[in-house]
């Protein structure tokens, strides 16, 4: 099997992570901050240092990381832990649901909610976020990479935009993380919402949000979190406060883990290979006849995604053949993001997405290239 579905998930993953989750179920598995004996100890201290890992990549600090069980997870603590009635919230047409349906309920709840319009590309201009803005808005939440096109956003325009006018600004980097170079610094950046599983190369059900110190949130979620155990009230102090119940301390590990391979290799290498493994299918398919491509048409201005279409053919009766003749692993369809469809015009059945992953090799994709045309040119043909 070619997997080219790494948008979802990455597949394979790399080694350490498999051995740092076998070793923690094997070894210490037990509930961090719950005992005071030798496993306990050492899953806290394991969560820790992937707190420290986390707050490493983006420029933040431990104390500032909520781990989650994703990023669906982290985004929802974020906009329902600080949104309320009366407040306006901007965000962009090429949001994930993992967005708009939270928006979608808050908005039953008294919060307003202003989408801004993006090209065919799926791009988004920072002026067009400006002009929209009111003084009730309490925060822009802007993807940092379309899931749909791989469209890169403007982050460090918006996040200057937004600190200007004191307003929050909650960045979805589920696409973007591990690949994009995102510091919470230099971006203006309040609150991240960031996926293990993909890009950071961790196991499913990983997750984690970052909240600047000194903004306001509440927890979602009550239960037991190790601190203040003789209270009924639960608390609200970071992060412990906003992990109630048991971690995936396994799965924590493992991400911590795919955060240091990341570091590693460097974020900068690993988003130019994946641009010339895109670029690969740009130049194979991008004068092809009957193949409609999406995105934007420069590589460097998304991440490691490829979205398209043959004239005629649904996109899950492509993703189907490239599956059961060539042994292709693709996803089509509407990838969760009805308002980026209607962006880019696929709104009436969704496209094809190749999402390449930092393990796929130039081979994989020039297969799938000709696997593509193959397709067009049988069904055209008839």
């Amino acid at each position: 099997m070619i997997y080219l579905d790494n948008a979802a998930t990455t597949f394979p993953k790399p080694d350490g992570v498999v051995r740092a989750v076998d070793d923690c179920m094997r070894k210490w598995c037990a509930n961090p901050g719950r005992a005071g004996h030798a496993a306990a100890m050492k899953s806290g201290e394991a969560v820790y240092s992937a707190r420290k890992e986390a707050a490493g990549l983006i420029g933040a600090e431990p104390q500032e990381i909520i781990f989650t069980s994703n990023c669906t997870d982290a985004l929802n603590l974020g906009l329902h832990g600080i949104l309320g009635e009366g407040d306006h919230v901007v965000t962009t047409m090429m949001e994930h649901n993992s967005v708009l349906r939270p928006l979608d309920n808050l908005r039953k709840k008294g919060v307003e909610t202003t989408v801004v319009q993006c090209s065919r590309e799926g791009k988004v201009r920072s002026e067009d976020i400006r002009s929209v803005l009111r003084n009730n808005t309490r925060m822009i939440v802007c993807t940092a990479a379309s899931n749909v096109t791989g469209t890169v956003m403007p982050l460090r325009e918006i996040g200057k935009m937004a600190r200007k006018n004191n307003i929050l600004f909650f960045v979805d980097a589920s696409q973007g993380m591990g690949i994009m170079d995102i510091n919470v610094e230099k971006d203006g950046i309040d609150i991240l919402a960031v996926s293990g599983h993909k890009s950071l190369m961790g196991p499913q059900g990983t997750g984690f949000l970052y909240v600047r110190s000194g903004t306001e949130i509440r927890p979602v979620k009550q239960g037991g979190t190790g601190t203040e155990s003789q209270n009924i009230h639960h608390p609200d102090n970071m992060p412990e406060g906003f992990e109630a119940g048991t971690l995936n301390v396994p799965g924590i590990a493992g991400l911590a883990e795919g955060i240091r391979f990341i570091k590693r290799e460097g974020i900068g290498k690993i988003f130019r290979y994946e641009e010339e493994l895109i670029s690969i299918l740009h130049r194979e398919l991008a004068d092809q006849k009957n193949i409609k491509i999406y995105g934007p048409a420069l590589p460097e201005e998304k991440v490691g995604i490829f979205a398209f279409n043959i004239e005629g053919l649904s996109s899950e009766e492509t993703a189907g053949l490239l599956d059961e003749k060539y042994g292709i692993a693709v996803r089509a369809g509407y990838h969760c993001a009805p308002l980026a469809h209607r962006a880019i015009g696929t709104e009436n059945g969704g496209c094809v997405r190749v999402s390449a992953g930092y393990f796929n090799t130039k081979e994989d994709i020039y297969r799938a290239a000709a696997a593509i045309q193959q397709i067009a040119a049988n069904f055209h043909r008839k």
